[in-house]
């Protein structure tokens, strides 16, 4: 195989080409992980707009312990704050950076920073307990992710 890698021309775009016969799948995961890299890279460093008491606040997302969707609304948790959050689970996962944050539920999106200890709970499920205090129920059906997340 053979890499080549280029300066672009002042003005151009940043590229890859891929020139193959045919698509691995070890291939396929790394086109995968070019693209959300490069979602990431201009997304995450990029303050989540948040809203408290009526006042709109802006926070970095590494300050998120996780994500909920409660009442037809998400909201951030915070160290400090609960703060209502105008986007969608789904939307939040296309933004997060993708090792950082993780599904945990069809409810819940966990920042995996945030973990202090993880234990078996009851059924399949893993409980997380975070650096705040919080306690957080894993579904089995998001265990085998977390797991490959977290690298056990």
């Amino acid at each position: 195989m053979k890499v080549t890698i280029m300066d672009p021309l002042v003005g151009e775009e940043e590229e890859i080409i891929i020139k193959c016969a045919n698509l691995s799948d070890t291939a396929l995961a790394l086109i995968s992980e070019l693209k959300k890299n490069d979602g990431a890279r201009g997304k995450a460093t990029h303050r989540l707009h948040v809203y408290l008491e009526g006042e709109i606040h802006l926070i970095e997302p590494t300050a998120v312990y996780y994500f909920e969707y409660v009442d037809q609304k998400v909201f951030a948790y915070c160290k400090e704050n609960v703060y209502e959050i105008k986007k969608k689970l789904y939307e939040l996962e296309e933004i997060l950076p993708g090792q950082d944050f993780i599904r945990v539920s069809k409810s819940s999106i966990l920042n995996l920073d945030k973990i202090s200890s993880l234990a078996p709970a009851f059924g399949g499920r893993f409980e997380a307990n975070l650096k705040n205090g919080e306690k957080i129920i894993i579904s089995r059906q998001y265990v085998n992710a977390l797991k490959e997340a977290l690298g056990l």
